[in-house]
């Protein structure tokens, strides 16, 4: 059995489906394991850019299957107009490519009207991007919500609209003052999803299973990253999910016994989009640099990342709870012509020295940092380790020893072909 999971390490934009899509050369199927329509995983190939939402990144891989897991909140809307942007550049079997789990829940109209309404009236705004990622997980909890297999039972789903709407249209009116929904029009549009989609959806876990029965190699996709997890991250600055291994085993219907690899997406520094603590962030103009340098602003929403320096606690902490067998670093190009490159190796918390990244109290942390050497080098067109300046050498050394995980992978720009092996 082969089944590998691709981690972000920070809090997310590390570069995870570039690397997926590198991977996904040699595996057979590509599974989405949780978040939604949220995250903008962008992938460049022959200087085109592809930037998927809910359809795994392998998708551009010819023969591959790609699988969106139980775990994930699907918007319906989102996903056929995905899969319609792909067909018209040219990816002609996306359907016959796409399983999509029936214990999927579905993100409705209602949950985007919750979602801002719910921000409209935070005090410290969370920094949601409205697309009801929240509401719909949190309907999943509190046992409210439509999964997807509920579209093939016309009573069954009357009844679980009705009642969801009994809830959410008293909510809406009473308490964000938004607009209320009828009945009638969210069964039509999950019937017309019914009828454009219906040939996709499958029990995943039981394709999962057997697929790796059949040796077929899997990889698991995770959207957002460890300090956006809603157990371990910044909470409640946080995604409403868990890409964790944890989610990863949750939002799929495998098991620990499944998976051979763990590999944590690291990008050379750190980004952060929206609200939130983050210990390593740069405000001066070495902030604004490392993101005018890195393209830093969101796939999705096009807002700019907040930007700062590598965070060996942060993961430190990614390491130890997802168990990462290899770190593949990304984005290290970005750091040529910096004549000095920082990295926090510790926090000081009310005055204690502390290694780990502590679940409270972030906003009294302060970095602790060491400064390396920088070079001046574009390291765009490097092949391989020995090619990197003896400073860019040392840097990642120095990362993976701090770290504690073999840095096994190596990108230096955009391009499938600016990967490499360590």
């Amino acid at each position: 059995m082969s089944c590998s999971v691709v981690i972000g390490t920070q809090w997310g934009d590390e570069g995870k489906a570039k690397m997926i899509d590198y991977f996904t050369s040699n595996v057979d199927v590509v599974v989405r394991y949780q978040g939604g329509a949220n995250a903008g995983h962008t992938v460049v190939v022959n200087n085109k850019k592809y930037v998927f939402h809910l359809i795994p990144s392998g998708m551009l891989h010819e023969g591959t299957v790609c699988v969106i897991g139980n775990g994930v909140v699907v918007d319906p809307i989102q996903l056929m107009e995905e899969i319609a942007l792909l067909k018209a550049e040219g990816l002609k079997d996306v359907e016959k490519r796409l399983i999509i789990s029936d214990a999927a829940h579905v993100i409705l109209p209602y949950h985007k009207s919750q979602d801002a309404g719910m921000e409209e009236l935070r005090d410290q705004k969370i920094g949601t991007t409205h697309r009801g990622i929240g509401p719909a997980y949190s309907d999943k909890c509190s046992r409210t919500g439509i999964r997807i297999g509920d579209i093939f039972d016309d009573d069954f789903l009357r009844e679980r609209v009705t009642q969801a709407l009994k809830i959410k249209n008293l909510q809406l009116d009473r308490v964000y003052g938004k607009s209320t929904y009828e009945v009638e029009d969210i069964i039509d549009s999950l019937i017309e999803f019914r009828e454009k989609a219906g040939n996709m959806i499958k029990n995943t876990a039981h394709y999962l299973h057997t697929a790796l029965e059949n040796d077929k190699k899997i990889l698991l996709e995770g959207a957002q990253g460890f300090g956006l997890d809603i157990d371990h991250g910044t909470y409640p600055y946080v995604t409403s999910s868990s890409p964790t291994i944890g989610g990863a085993l949750l939002g799929t219907g495998l098991n620990s016994f499944n998976i051979t690899d763990v590999i944590g997406i690291t990008k050379a520094y750190v980004t952060r989009v929206g609200e939130g603590p983050f210990p390593t962030e740069d405000e001066t103009d070495e902030g604004q640099r490392l993101r005018v340098n890195g393209g830093e602003f969101g796939a999705t929403t096009g807002r700019p990342r907040r930007c700062g320096w590598f965070d060996i606690p942060l993961m430190k902490q990614t390491a130890r709870i997802n168990g990462l067998t290899s770190i593949s670093l990304t984005k290290i190009d970005v750091l040529s012509g910096f004549s000095k490159i920082k990295v926090a190796v510790s926090y000081k918390v009310d005055g204690k020295v502390v290694d780990y990244f502590p679940s409270a109290q972030l906003r009294n942390v302060e970095p602790e940092y060491i400064e390396l050497d920088g070079w001046k080098e574009d390291i765009s067109k490097c092949k391989s380790f020995e090619d990197l300046p003896d400073n860019a050498q040392k840097y990642i050394s120095f990362l993976e020893e701090k770290v504690g995980v073999k840095i096994g992978m190596l990108s230096v720009g955009p391009g499938r072909e600016k990967t490499f092996k360590l």
